[in-house]
């Protein structure tokens, strides 16, 4: 399964997503990390 994890939850669930055998980013590892357009984020989700 994909997740993107938004801005407000931690980098830490992450990491226990990919451990679990999951795909995950994090809006910080986006190219504007936090200043990513809410727009951009729904276009990527």
């Amino acid at each position: 399964m994909k997740f993107l994890v938004d801005a407000q939850l931690p980098r830490r669930l992450c990491k226990w997503l990919r451990e679990a055998g999951h795909d995950v980013v994090h809006t910080l590892d986006l190219p504007l990390g936090n200043a990513t357009p809410d727009s951009v984020v729904l276009s990527i989700a």
